[in-house]
């Protein structure tokens, strides 16, 4: 039987056919926990992204007519699909990106409930009636798609940023030309496939890997047609996307960066937080705009905790994801593990303690091991970017102002985490994080059913919950005379 990787298509998705680039590219696809290539794929350049524009805008107009229940029902089917290949796409994405084959299943069954989701929010597009207040008309309210929609999506959830962001548009009738990671296209170009196989009509989504963004993206964004950007990546990308959006006023929705703080009181229940602090760090190896990045704990139980932690993370095991019994497997590639060295060596020098990890390992790979630092200087560099890797940063407070104020010094606000027994402070403290999501005594936020976003430099809009549907909706009001 063939692999995954062979199996799954390696050309450009455009209007239903599979497609080589114009120019006839391709681009290697590596391993992370080798640095082999496992493949290559076509490589999009602004001929493919006008074609793939074109097809959009195409089907734009049909698809839009198409009845609620027959989006309700191409998703659902794609979802029951994706149920069915859990493991197959597990061992694809463990491939491309390094995640341990475990995690790489949970986030395939996250990545299909947004399907199973806006399957079940495509037949709920409300609009409204009723007679405006000067009685002279009748207001007649409906939603309508938004038009043709451009998605980036990134490297580290590459199956579950597809599905968070097609889900939604599928659902409310939006076409829809999908740009994934270079890093990691085949997840992506799997699930069109699988898309294609439920039905889903050509034209309605178009995927152009490309290692050329930048030329790719900018024309689509300048040229009118595009009405919609759904981006998930860095703030400084976001900024610029933002900024080609505002020429042809394309609506966008972005999910930016994060520096999220994870808050232990001194109340807390250690076993818990411990647990927390586990599921908000490691998960994906750190390499999540969720991952806690910032640890501040009350001063009178800071020791115990980072030794029990270090402990923890210590006793994690770290190899390739398709490995039986890794914990942690690769970062992305060598700069990403670079720039994890280069900010926990600037902690060292500023005086930082290494309860465990550290090191760069040597060998082939983009391994790093788990790291818990104390005693971190406040100008550390760790503390104001995002460490997207296994790095835990412990650092002392004393009351409760002192630690909401640092936590909210920074420019990004996506999530926060706290930990405490005491209800009211949960309550207060949660009130007044600057953040657009909290945990409460828990590690894990993201849930199809909830909004997923930020505030501050951290994104526009939300992704998931009740209110996904409406960044691909907009209202339209017919006056009528009384």
């Amino acid at each position: 039987m063939s692999s995954p990787i062979e199996r799954v298509p390696k050309r450009l998705f455009i209007a239903g056919r599979w497609a080589d680039a114009a120019s006839g590219a391709t681009m290697p696809v590596e391993d992370p926990a080798t640095g082999q290539i496992l493949c290559h794929v076509a490589d999009a350049g602004p001929e493919d992204g006008r074609r793939a524009e074109e097809a959009a805008f195409a089907a734009q107009e049909e698809w839009a007519r198409t009845a609620p229940r027959a989006r309700s029902e191409i998703l659902r089917r794609a979802y029951d699909i994706i149920i069915s290949r859990t493991d197959e796409l597990a061992l694809l994405m463990t491939s491309e990106m390094g995640k341990p084959l475990a995690e790489a299943r949970v986030e395939v069954a996250y990545a299909a409930e947004f399907f199973r989701w806006f399957s079940e929010e495509a037949v709920r597009i409300e609009g409204a009636y009723g007679t405006l207040p000067d009685g002279r008309n009748r207001m007649l309210l409906m939603r309508r798609p938004v038009g043709p929609c451009l998605l980036i999506t990134p490297w580290n959830f590459p199956l579950a940023m597809g599905t968070r962001k097609i889900g939604p548009a599928i659902a409310a009738g939006c076409t829809m030309v999908l740009k994934p990671a270079p890093q990691t296209p085949l997840s992506t170009l799997a699930l069109a496939a699988i898309l294609q196989e439920a039905g889903l009509p050509d034209g309605v989504l178009n995927v152009v890997p490309t290692s050329g963004p930048g030329a790719l993206v900018e024309p689509m964004l300048r040229g009118g047609r595009i009405r919609k950007l759904s981006f998930t990546g860095s703030t400084q990308v976001g900024r610029t996307l933002l900024a080609q959006c505002a020429g042809t006023v394309v609506r966008a929705s972005l999910e930016l960066g994060g520096n999220a703080p994870f808050i232990v009181f001194g109340d807390a229940d250690l076993d818990v937080a411990v647990d927390g602090a586990m599921v908000a760090k490691m998960r994906n190896m750190g390499e999540a705009c969720t991952a806690a990045n910032r640890f501040f704990v009350h001063t009178s139980v800071a020791d115990e905790f980072a030794a029990r932690l270090a402990e923890r993370m210590g006793s994690l095991v770290v190899g390739p994801g398709t490995e039986p019994g890794v914990d942690v497997g690769p970062l992305i590639d060598q700069a990403g593990r670079a720039k994890v060295a280069d900010l926990v060596a600037d902690a060292v020098e500023r005086g930082a303690k290494v309860l465990v990890g550290g090191e760069t390992p040597d060998g082939p790979g983009c391994f790093y091991p788990p790291t818990v630092l104390t005693g971190v200087d406040p100008g550390s560099r760790l503390l104001g970017t995002e460490i997207f890797g296994p790095v835990a940063a412990v650092l002392t407070f004393d009351d409760e102002d002192e630690v909401v104020r640092a936590a909210n010094d920074t420019e990004w606000g996506l999530v926060a985490y706290v930990f405490t027994r005491d209800l009211s402070r949960a309550l207060r403290v949660g009130e007044r994080l600057e953040v657009g999501m909290v945990g409460l005594n828990t590690g894990l936020v993201s849930n199809p059913a909830a909004p997923f976003g930020g505030v501050k430099q951290s994104g526009l809009g939300r992704e998931g919950g009740r209110v996904g549907i409406e960044e691909f909706l907009e209202y339209k009001y017919l006056a009528i005379p009384a």
